[in-house]
């Protein structure tokens, strides 16, 4: 299948632009948030900003599918699918902090092709095609514009630094093997979201490993890593699949992958 990516990136950005907007004046005001089923939290950004970014879609793309974290599956059948998470890392977003993301993802057949990483705040932002290097927008007031994102070279995972969105994450691993992981590299770092991911791309970070990560998670993080040079799997070094076990496995040198699994797979 020949994509046009020209004309999918195109519509990636505008809907990062219009997440943007709505997102924006909500940072760092006085918003309630709800506890969905799960009991992570939503709020009046969340929900609104899907709802732009679906008005968006139905116009551009009416023969696609969508899926968001907060308003579900619309035209399930279709081969591209778009995957929407407005605001990855509500949590941070609620208590002011800037390591929030929106995540957009288009997948075809379930395989992600395109992905974004937005930073509405500062305006940094990352640009995942399939076939293509990773290109990452430094943020609002620089003067750069896109640049070449790559990841760093480690030659061992003793001198690799580990990221993990929070402790309480790993209360729903499939096993207890996140450890033997984290005594295997120099440091650890916790928090981050996607932004995390975002880091990695950048040569910041070496290793993520989460867990009870849902398609809107990771979704549009693959086309980002791996353009940079990086590779994603489960745990169990397989490929990410909709309906997996949750786990996220993220190495910015792929030489790096087989040592991380040999930790996870306990």
């Amino acid at each position: 299948m020949a994509h046009d990516f020209d004309v999918l990136t195109g519509t990636a950005l505008a809907l990062a632009d219009v997440a943007g907007t709505v997102i924006r004046p909500y940072f760092r005001a006085p918003i309630g948030s709800d506890d969905k089923s799960d009991a992570s939290p939503v709020t009046v950004a969340d929900r609104t900003a899907e709802r732009v970014m679906r008005a968006v879609l139905v116009e551009r793309h009416p023969e696609h599918g969508i899926l968001g974290e907060e308003f579900g599956l619309e035209n399930e059948g279709a081969g591209y699918r778009w995957t929407l998470d407005p605001i990855d890392g509500t949590r941070a977003f609620i208590t002011g902090r800037p390591t929030f993301g929106t995540l957009i993802a288009l997948t075809y057949d379930g395989e992600p092709v395109l992905g974004v990483i937005d930073q509405p705040v500062t305006g940094e932002r990352w640009l995942g095609v399939k076939g293509r290097p990773t290109v990452f927008r430094p943020g609002f007031g620089s003067a750069a514009g896109w640049q070449a994102a790559a990841t760093r070279r480690c030659s061992t995972l003793a001198g690799a630094d580990l990221s993990c969105t929070s402790v309480e994450m790993l209360e729903d691993a499939p096993r207890d093997v996140w450890g033997k992981l984290k005594a295997s590299v120099k440091r650890v770092s916790w928090g981050g979201d996607c932004y995390a991911y975002g880091l990695l791309a950048l040569g910041q970070i070496d290793v993520i490993a989460e867990c009870a990560m849902k398609v809107w998670d990771w979704a549009a993080l693959v086309p980002v890593v791996e353009g940079a040079g990086g590779r994603m799997t489960d745990w169990n070094g397989g490929v990410l699949r909709a309906g997996g076990d949750g786990t996220v496995l993220a190495v910015g040198d792929a030489a790096r992958l087989n040592d991380a699994v040999t930790c996870l797979r306990g």
